[in-house]
């Protein structure tokens, strides 16, 4: 029984960020606000959606979401009002166009960059003639002999 409440109580964990207070009578708009929530990044607590952080400015940013689609927004329209108040970085997946395409971009054009690089000296260091070994003189074999048969 012990281990029964303790399961629900862990997998019930993240509905307590939302307060009673914040719930929509409405069961359509409570899921769309619930939808946009998991996707905004609580400012406080960096990696954690709105939906799932208990800090102040995470209820704050509930309201206003469940305010806007109370008063007709669509969800692209609810996300847009708070990312031009907030910034991208609210977003928990940023977006891919734009300025952030850069960005998104920056990883795999310094990794193609380094492999023409690496591929570049490669191919130089395989072309370069091998150099050749000195050889020794007659009377420096002659003195290595002696000193190696000691």
């Amino acid at each position: 029984m012990k281990r029964l409440i303790l399961a629900l109580c862990v997998i019930a964990a993240p509905v307590f960020a939302v307060q009673p207070d914040e719930i929509l009578d409405d069961p359509a708009l409570e899921e769309r606000a619930r939808d946009i929530s998991a996707g905004l990044r609580c400012l406080v607590c960096r990696n954690e959606s709105i939906d799932d952080s208990n800090a102040e400015l995470a209820r704050d940013l509930r309201l206003l979401v469940r305010e806007r689609l109370v008063a007709g927004d669509s969800n692209e329209e609810v996300v847009d009002f708070v990312v031009d108040r907030y910034g991208e970085y609210v977003l928990l997946k940023p977006r891919t166009g734009g300025s952030n395409l850069l960005l998104w971009m920056a990883g795999p054009i310094m990794l193609g960059a380094g492999l023409v690089v690496a591929g570049f000296y490669l191919r130089g260091r395989a072309r370069m003639p091998e150099r050749e070994v000195a050889r020794l003189s007659e009377a420096e074999e002659r003195r290595l002999r002696e000193i190696l048969d000691d």
